[in-house]
């Protein structure tokens, strides 16, 4: 099957603990606890069950001292790098930096005067830890808002790179950036304006997306519609439930565009009046089972002859309805047919020998 492949703009490579974002380097799945850091094992247990789900790396707020503290110990335990999340307050972000944070996410022009910026320079540079400059359509310095009428992608743009230039006065250059809005056709427009301005590392999310099912889907459009034109380095699906779903969502907005290769493609038919087994519930149970799977393999489940070896024929493997049965088919050629209360557990076993 030919292959299409999206032509990613390209940006600096900057290291974050032992893996890189922009550049060459693969997209990152990223999310952020939803746990008090400052209760650390509770934590650590969070952002182990992120790491079985695929995340690449995990941000948390630190509001206090306390919170940069447990960050030594949230670090022992995780094998994924660690972004402390920043507002306001440098020595926050000099207490993360000590306690090993991997990346730290602060905006320079909230932080008081160049003096507090040259500090926090100075201690991410010597540690090699690189700084997100987070800009949202709702944290936009009011002069920028006045001089754009209100929200605008130029005005969200020129508030970062104010942010960054503070930082470049001090030859820090590790930068990432994010410009995030929870209107999809505001943020494309922003990060487009982004990516023709700038060389570093961009940060894809729409902020505030909402709830698991209406989140998901502003955050696939607002995200698929800027990795494929080539924009972004790293993204975050932001919802409103567990940090569990952000990943899964994330990485399979990355699959679905080519993106990301690891791990099972799964496809199924809409089902239709054709139909002949309960392929709704054979599809949602394959598909659950299969999400420790990390074999590089594309499984089909397909409602009948139709649409089944046919459309499904670059499957690896795969069934097509019958009547109170199905085919199971192997790269387009039928192997057997398996009754239906069978389909499941014969088609596992299969994947399991491939």
């Amino acid at each position: 099957m030919e292959s299409y492949t999206i032509n990613r703009k390209k940006t600096k490579k900057i290291p974050i603990a032992d893996i890189f974002i922009g550049g060459d380097s693969p997209i990152t799945a990223q999310s952020m606890t939803n746990t008090d850091t400052r209760d650390a094992k509770s934590t650590i247990i969070q952002i182990k069950k992120l790491e079985e789900a695929g995340c690449d790396i995990i941000r948390l707020a630190v509001p206090d001292m306390e919170a940069a503290e447990a960050i030594r110990e949230i670090k022992k335990e995780i094998r994924i790098p660690l972004v402390a999340d920043i507002h306001f307050d440098y020595r926050l972000a000099l207490a993360s930096i000590e306690s090993g944070a991997d990346k730290i996410r602060i905006n320079p022009g909230n932080i008081g005067g160049m003096d507090r910026v040259q500090k926090v320079a100075a201690a991410a540079k010597a540690r090699q830890i690189p700084i997100r400059i987070g800009v949202n359509s709702g944290s936009i310095e009011k002069e920028i808002l006045k001089k754009y009428g209100g929200v605008t992608p130029e005005g969200m743009v020129e508030s970062a790179l104010h942010h960054a230039s503070m930082l470049e006065e001090f030859n820090f250059t590790d930068i990432v950036f994010s410009i995030k809005a929870s209107n999809v056709p505001l943020t494309i427009a922003a990060y487009r304006l982004m990516s023709q301005k700038t060389q570093y590392p961009l940060h894809l999310g729409v902020t505030e997306a909402g709830t698991l099912y209406k989140g998901t889907i502003k955050s696939s459009v607002g995200l698929g519609a800027m990795l494929a034109e080539g924009i972004g380095d790293t993204i975050r699906v932001s919802l409103t439930g567990e940090p569990v779903e952000e990943v899964r969502a994330g990485i399979e907005i990355l699959k679905a565009l080519e993106l990301r290769k690891e791990g099972v493609e799964f496809i199924s038919c809409p089902t239709c009046g054709r139909c002949r087994i309960d392929l709704i519930e054979i599809a949602n149970e394959v598909e659950k089972r299969l999400q420790g799977v990390s074999k590089n393999i594309k499984v089909a489940v397909m409602g009948c002859a139709v649409n089944g070896p046919g459309e499904a024929k670059h499957a690896d493997i795969g069934i097509a309805g019958g009547d109170g049965e199905a085919l199971l088919f192997k790269k387009g050629e039928i192997v057997r047919k398996i009754p239906q209360d069978k389909i499941v557990e014969e088609l596992l076993a299969e994947i399991e020998k491939l």
